[in-house]
């Protein structure tokens, strides 16, 4: 972690009881890295509506996990895995990743959650070590990718995209086996 980076005080981010707002334990007006470790430190993450609003940030319950045990690989995912025709790397990309995400038009969606200043943020938390991508590149192209943060051992799943058939799914089932691979079972 940087020298330079602070953190909130965590208490500023405790869920207030009887909460009626949708799991909403606090509002801020920026996001940065500071802000970012503290909260998702605590389970907690943010959801910007749009850069002239103050951040809402979320610690849902129930919380929605995706355990490795329960990741459905169907057939034609595995046929695209077994081809090959692809190249995977984490973290060679990162603005690249996040950008596409942003952008990924999504069927009954108008928009993303990734504002311009949530874009900035990312993109330092980054730089600080928390914020990471698997990238998936065909025929030298970025086609596919995630990214999300680690910290704590648990990694919150945050966007996707996809240019090409199945290579945001191929990042997930990358992303999943690294994890394996470190004893943790399940995604945020």
């Amino acid at each position: 972690m940087a020298d330079d980076v602070t953190t909130e005080d965590p208490e500023e981010f405790e869920k207030a009881e009887g909460s009626v707002l949708n799991d909403i334990v606090h509002i801020s007006d920026g996001l940065d890295t500071g802000n970012l470790i503290t909260a998702y430190s605590s389970g907690i993450f943010p959801w910007p509506e749009d850069d002239e609003m103050p951040i809402l940030w979320f610690c849902p319950d129930p919380r929605g996990i995706l355990k490795y045990s329960n990741l459905h690989v169907s057939k034609s995912l595995k046929k695209s895995i077994r081809q090959n025709n692809f190249t995977v790397c984490t973290d060679t990309c990162f603005d690249e990743v996040i950008d596409k995400c942003a952008f990924q038009k999504r069927a009954g969606q108008p928009g993303t959650w990734i504002t311009d200043n949530t874009l900035a943020a990312y993109k330092d938390f980054h730089k600080a070590g928390y914020a990471h991508s698997v990238e998936i590149f065909k025929d030298g192209e970025l086609a596919g990718g995630l990214y999300g943060v680690f910290i704590k051992n648990v990694f919150s799943g945050e966007s996707m995209f996809h240019t090409h058939k199945d290579t945001s799914k191929i990042a997930l089932v990358v992303l999943m086996t690294l994890l394996d691979q470190l004893g943790i079972t399940w995604i945020d």
